[in-house]
């Protein structure tokens, strides 16, 4: 059985960050405070819900709706901590392209998951006769909540994480790749928001959708949140008999960061590095067992490589963002990572699985400790 959840069935439940009055940074957001917010990119879930064990799922994300192996995206990977299964991006940065949609999972579902991308890209009309293709599939382990040795994503999960990506409002929490995974001793997930430049710095937007799945001591908008809570990394004393995710603060992070602005793969990977900045923000503890990569990708149309040309004709005559204009990105990139992570949490709802049960950020709570830190702001109006 596949189970599909939709923004409905959680948006009276758990809102996002934003609108229960958490402001992070000074830029204004896209429209949708999302990825989709970057003309052309699309996200599609499958999520994995069965009996009492299986918590898991595939999350897609399209650069852009036609063939990408025929129109490839400038892109570029970047490490934080390469404690992970990141297939793909030794070419992606050996060539600075990125030719299949970028699939997010869990971390034993990574092979089957690239195998079935294979697959698909392979059908596509127009790929009849291609040889080689380079799925880019990251993962977070969910084994805490999941059945992770049973590797129940394959092909039909991700044919319909595919095909079901869609432009719009994107859904967050526990849902797709963040079905199964743990943010700061609660429950992670799939979050995403975005940035929009003023006109007079380019009007580009960058958008960030993360996978979180991490430890740490969470901060939100500088306030102690997790340790007033009481659920941080190093609250106890490690041991050899309380070594869990919690207290260790390992898990991982894939953060995919999209822009409209006309940047070549040694500024996305800039762009890329300045993510872990946000991620920082967060409280993330980046330890020894902590996956954090961050992959980026431009949508603008004239740097999409055609598969029979080579990347200096193709870019030839477009007029790349200089050195010094890319700081405005940095900022961006910078703040809506935090947001994104954010969101992963806000929107996540408690989770049983494997005899587990991780509880949802208590959002009533986590507000009552920034208003009391003087971080909050008022309730946007419907």
């Amino acid at each position: 059985m596949l189970q599909f959840m939709t923004i409905e069935g959680q948006s009276t439940r758990r809102p996002r960050a934003r609108e229960a009055g958490i402001t992070v940074g000074v830029l204004p957001t896209g429209p949708l405070n999302s990825i989709t917010d970057v003309a052309g990119v699309a996200v599609g879930h499958t999520t994995l819900i069965r009996g009492e064990n299986v918590r898991t799922g595939v999350t897609a994300i399209l650069p852009h709706s036609g063939n990408l192996f025929r129109e490839k995206v400038p892109g570029a990977v970047f490490i934080g901590n390469a404690f992970g299964k990141l297939t793909g991006s030794t070419q992606v940065n050996e060539l600075g392209e990125i030719e299949t949609p970028i699939m997010l999972t869990s971390t034993l579902n990574v092979p089957r998951v690239a195998d079935a991308t294979i697959d698909y890209m392979l059908a596509l009309p127009g790929n009849e006769n291609v040889q080689s293709i380079n799925p880019l599939v990251g993962e977070t382990n969910d084994g805490y909540l999941n059945d992770i040795r049973g590797r129940h994503v394959g092909r039909d999960e991700v044919f319909a994480a595919i095909k079901s990506a869609r432009g719009g409002p994107v859904e967050e929490g526990a849902i797709g790749a963040g079905t199964g995974t743990v943010a700061f001793s609660f429950k992670g997930g799939i979050g995403t928001s975005s940035r929009k430049l003023p006109a007079s710095l380019g009007g580009y937007t960058v958008g960030v959708l993360v996978q979180s799945n991490f430890g740490g001591i969470l901060t939100i908008n500088g306030a102690p949140v997790g340790r007033e809570l009481g659920k941080y990394y190093l609250k106890e004393e490690l041991s050899p008999k309380n070594l869990t995710s919690s207290n260790t603060g390992d898990g991982s992070i894939i953060i995919v960061v999209a822009t409209d602005a006309p940047i070549d793969h040694r500024n996305l990977q800039r762009l890329a590095a300045r993510s872990m900045m946000g991620l920082a923000r967060t409280g993330a503890a980046g330890s020894n067992g902590s996956g954090d990569y961050a992959i980026a990708f431009s949508t603008t149309p004239e740097l999409r490589i055609p598969s029979t040309a080579n990347s200096r004709t193709a870019r030839s005559n477009v007029a790349l963002l200089s050195n010094d204009a890319m700081s405005p990105l940095f900022l961006a990139v910078i703040e809506a990572t935090e947001e994104a992570i954010y969101n992963s949490l806000f929107r996540a709802t408690t989770t049983t699985g494997r005899g587990h049960t991780v509880e949802a950020l208590p959002i009533d709570r986590a507000l009552e400790i920034l208003k009391r830190h003087n971080v909050l702001g008022e309730v946007p109006k419907r």
